[in-house]
């Protein structure tokens, strides 16, 4: 397996060229975003030398099974494979399973990912693989919406962030609301992917999503929402003049905070955050806030970059897989501004990249998180291509912030308990309430 090298996060994935028949040598990735994803931190090339195949002759369909199987085979971080033979599922499934047709070796595969009961390790059609792909340019065509699974329980599909100003933030959608139906499909136990497809359409075609808080299934709400392109503008910033002493560091000579807001990861969000930071620092602004309330993740390394620019020296994030800590990133010692004060606004829509970033601003003890505990995911996946233009997304390692807390599940939890809602995210709207006798109390 090659070294941990080029992670992503939530959404996004590493790829590498599936293997033919007799070859086994390493390839090295290339990058990509994905909707719904966890970084990617390990490149797998899915090696089908002669010793992995059975010994009676294969078929061509069973060979992509077998790219399958070896895919999860190498890179899988649980080594027990939830407490089962790997080898013998791959016997097993040879000998039992009909993969006579394209459809059926599909399901094959899916059966065999389903033995793991890992709801983000899948199996990816061929379809399902380019529309993942379609979102690195940071625009899909739906309702706005970034799911996940409850806490990984693999029953109840939530939102884990409504995109700013798409379709299902403008009609209420909060991060943490649980979907039940999506045009009268009742989606609990369904795929992503396939809870995906429901929200996803054609432009200006209507859709019907009914969904409740957490905690209130009797009290739902039904939003009838119109799909369109929702392109996520990463970053924007703007100085906060005439603010409140509450909401100012102590000791501030100025009344002025810098606010940045990330609202994703992708391709564009290091050089807009290098931007922001560099003119407000220019500014000499009395503190920042950073708001990565419902961002969902993305980019892992844009997530590193950010902390870079924040941070001096010192760890910023672990990768660990079965064996242990396998990777750890750094601060390069080229921060843009190390010093000025800083509050984190996070909520539960905070997740991923995005959670990295928060827990090592915390361990560093570079700023202040405020908010509420963050999502709590920590896993890391990989997709790897197979022969066919389909893909498995493998779960390959987890995330751990610099003092080796492992968040999946768990999330980033604030130094500032803060009422997610006590500050808009558009600028105006923010800046209004900092300068008001309502603003909160953000540096402690």
């Amino acid at each position: 397996m090659a070294s941990l090298a080029h992670a992503l996060d939530h959404r996004c994935s590493t790829t590498a060229a599936a293997a033919k028949r007799d070859q086994a040598q390493e390839q090295q990735p290339w990058i990509q975003v994905g909707l719904g994803l966890a970084a990617a931190a390990t490149a797998v090339a899915v090696g089908l030398g002669a010793a992995a195949l059975p010994a009676q002759a294969v078929t061509s369909e069973q060979l992509l099974f077998l790219e399958a199987w070896r895919a999860v085979d190498r890179a899988y971080v649980d080594k027990s494979f939830n407490g089962q033979s790997w080898f013998k599922l791959r016997e097993t499934y040879l000998k039992k399973e009909p993969m006579d047709r394209r459809a059926q070796t599909y399901d094959a595969i899916r059966k065999l990912l389903a033995v793991l009961d890992d709801p983000f390790t899948r199996f990816l059609e061929p379809s399902r693989l380019a529309a993942l792909r379609r979102g690195t340019a940071g625009s899909v065509t739906g309702v706005g919406l970034e799911i996940t699974y409850d806490g990984g329980s693999g029953k109840d599909v939530v939102v884990l962030t409504p995109a700013p100003g798409g379709p299902a933030e403008k009609a209420g959608a909060r991060a943490g609301d649980v979907i039940v139906t999506v045009d009268g499909t009742a989606v609990k136990g369904l795929s992503l992917y396939d809870v995906s497809d429901l929200l996803q359409g054609e432009a200006d075609s209507q859709v019907e999503v009914v969904l409740h808080a957490p905690g209130a299934p009797s009290n739902t709400r039904t939003l009838q929402l119109t799909r369109q392109k929702v392109t996520i503008n990463p970053v924007t910033f703007t100085t906060c003049s005439n603010v409140a002493a509450a909401a100012l560091p102590p000791g501030a000579a100025k009344q002025q905070l810098g606010y940045v807001r990330l609202a994703t990861f992708n391709s564009n969000t290091t050089a807009a955050a290098q931007q922001a930071f560099t003119e407000l620092s220019k500014q000499g602004v009395a503190g920042l806030v950073l708001d990565i309330r419902n961002n969902g993740g993305g980019l892992f390394p844009a997530g590193v970059n950010v902390a870079r620019m924040l941070v001096d020296r010192g760890d910023l994030v672990l990768i660990a897989d079965s064996q242990g800590i396998r990777d750890i990133y750094s601060a390069d010692g080229n921060s843009i501004d190390s010093a000025t004060p800083l509050v984190v606004l996070v909520n539960r829509g905070t997740a991923s990249a995005s959670e990295v970033l928060a827990g090592a601003l915390k361990d560093s003890k570079r700023g202040l998180i405020a908010g509420e505990r963050t999502f709590g995911k920590g896993l890391i996946q990989t997709v790897v291509d197979l022969s066919d233009g389909s893909g498995v997304a493998v779960t390959v390692a987890r995330y751990q912030t610099p003092a080796g807390v492992d968040i999946n599940k768990i999330g980033v939890s604030p130094d500032v308990q803060l009422d997610p809602e006590v500050l808009p995210t558009d600028l105006e709207g923010v800046c209004r309430v900092l300068g008001s006798d309502a603003a909160p109390r953000l540096f402690g």
